[in-house]
């Protein structure tokens, strides 16, 4: 040190003048110039104890941030909401509020701790229910335009999975098929397009309990199917049992609908050998 302060021969007067240029508010750099020390370690020693003047201080973006953030901490907030408030780190709001008690956390009322539940299982089912639509969509999209021979495959599996069937005891060769499903008679219907039975062939009932609302079920089936209602054969009513277990008992429940074609005999034949074909198929395939 003594060879660096060698061209600083009057040490004490350089540090007189350097503490008085600093005490009038001058910065480091402006000392520097004004007594010609490049020397950054006698510089610092000619200095030493004498804070910056405020002017030369970087103003903090965090400053404000900082203050706030204790602020709210003061007032009960958790890291999160002082997060999501001011956009910044956790680890920062750490940083600036370790020193501050924790605040008390309110032990909640049953009731409380039941809405905060139901809004979370609220939200997870409102999830679930836009995946299944989704999921739906997309398969939906997936068969597209179908065939005549892929409606007639899928007819005929729907025909021997609800329709009427010739029984060993009772052989009755009939073409009748029974469901509640809207969708399900559509497809049906189509079915019997393709295989060009004539419309004035079809007759329909319908099959319902007797609490429920016959006339407006009536007026949905013929409407659905595009005849008058005056059109349908007699409603079979069925006896209502007090002790029933139905959940099919509101407003939307429209019993279900019978489509007959009449002189069905050959279309039964045909329709067994369709299926039996369509058995021998599968057979090979899972052989």
């Amino acid at each position: 040190m003594a060879t660096s302060l060698g061209k600083y021969a009057d040490f004490e007067g350089l540090r007189e003048r350097a503490v008085a240029l600093r005490r009038a508010g001058l910065s480091r750099r402006q000392i520097r110039d004004r007594l010609h020390v490049h020397n950054n370690d006698i510089l610092n020693r000619l200095l030493e104890g004498e804070p910056p003047p405020e002017w030369t201080k970087r103003p903090n973006a965090k400053d404000d941030l900082r203050a706030r953030a204790r602020e709210l901490r003061l007032q009960g907030w958790t890291y999160d909401q002082i997060q999501v408030e001011l956009g910044c780190s956790k680890s920062s709001i750490s940083l600036w509020v370790r020193d501050l008690p924790k605040p008390e956390r309110r032990k909640r009322t049953r009731e409380e701790a039941s809405a905060i539940a139901k809004r979370g299982w609220e939200a997870t089912l409102r999830l679930r229910e836009e995946e299944r639509l989704a999921t739906k969509r997309t398969a939906a999209q997936q068969i597209g335009q179908m065939t005549d021979r892929e409606l007639f495959m899928v007819g005929v599996g729907l025909y021997w999975a609800e329709g009427t069937k010739c029984k060993p005891y009772r052989r009755q060769e009939r073409v009748t098929f029974v469901n509640s499903d809207p969708d399900m008679i559509t497809l049906f219907l189509a079915w019997l397009n393709l295989l060009d039975i004539e419309p004035g062939r079809l007759k329909f009932a319908v099959h319902i309990h007797q609490t429920a609302d016959v006339a407006w079920a009536e007026q949905f089936w013929a409407d659905h199917v595009g005849i008058e209602r005056s059109a349908l054969l007699k409603t079979t009513l069925k006896k209502h049992n007090p002790n029933t277990n139905r959940k099919n008992v509101d407003e939307n429940y429209l019993g279900c609908l019978r489509v007959d074609v009449r002189g069905g005999a050959d279309l039964y034949r045909r329709i067994e050998g369709w299926w039996s074909g369509m058995v021998v198929e599968a057979k090979r395939r899972t052989a």
